[in-house]
C-alpha cells in the first residue's frame, strides 16, 4: 500500500478529535519539524533534523511521530511562484513516495511559497542573529507550515458550524 495522499478535506472526515499532526519543511540539508497540540490549534517548532542518508533521516522522523503520536503528516510542497512544479517539488514527491514502507501515516501537501522568507523577515524583526537565524529557520518554517494548515483546518470547522446554523 502506497503512502495515503489527503487532501485537507479528506483528513477531516478522519481526524480523531484529539490527535496531534507533524508538520514539515524539507530541505536539501535539513528537515524541520513541527507539531501541533492535540486540538490542532497551535503549532509548534520541535527540532531541525541534519539530513544524512533517507534510512537515517527516516528513522529520526519516525521516532518524532511516535513520541508524539501523530495522527498525519503536513509536507511543505514548495511550488514555484506561478503555482507550477519545479524539481524541489518533484524531491518533495518522491521522498513521500519513499517514506510508504517507513511510516504508515497519511500525508497531506501544503503550498509552502514564502514560508522560509516569513520566518526570516520575523527572525530579522526580533533582531536575531545570522547565526541565530540558520539554527531555528527551518523547525520554525516547519510550525508556519503547519499553522497554516491548522488555520485552514479551523476556518473549514467554523464555515461548517455556520452552515448548520442558518438551515432550517
Amino acid at each position: 500500500m502506497a503512502t495515503e495522499i489527503l487532501t485537507l478535506d479528506e483528513l477531516l472526515t478522519r481526524l480523531p478529535r484529539f490527535a496531534r499532526l507533524i508538520g514539515l519543511d524539507l530541505g536539501t540539508k535539513t528537515i524541520g519539524v513541527a507539531v501541533s497540540d492535540v486540538e490542532r490549534r497551535i503549532a509548534s517548532p520541535v527540532e531541525t533534523i541534519r539530513r544524512e542518508k533517507f534510512t537515517a533521516d527516516i528513522q529520526k522522523l519516525s521516532a518524532i511521530t511516535k513520541a508524539q503520536e501523530a495522527f498525519a503528516l503536513v509536507i511543505g510542497l514548495p511550488l514555484n511562484m506561478d503555482g507550477t512544479e519545479g524539481p524541489r517539488a518533484q524531491a518533495t514527491r518522491s521522498f513521500v513516495r519513499n517514506l510508504d514502507a517507513h511510516l504508515k501515516l497519511p500525508v497531506i501537501y501544503w503550498d509552502e511559497r514564502l514560508s522560509t522568507a516569513a520566518v526570516t523577515r520575523t527572525l530579522i524583526e526580533q533582531d536575531a542573529s545570522r547565526a541565530k537565524r540558520a539554527e531555528v529557520v527551518d523547525r520554525m518554517a516547519a510550525a508556519y507550515i503547519l499553522q497554516g494548515a491548522l488555520d485552514r483546518i479551523e476556518r473549514i470547522k467554523q464555515d461548517t458550524n455556520e452552515m448548520f446554523k442558518e438551515l432550517p
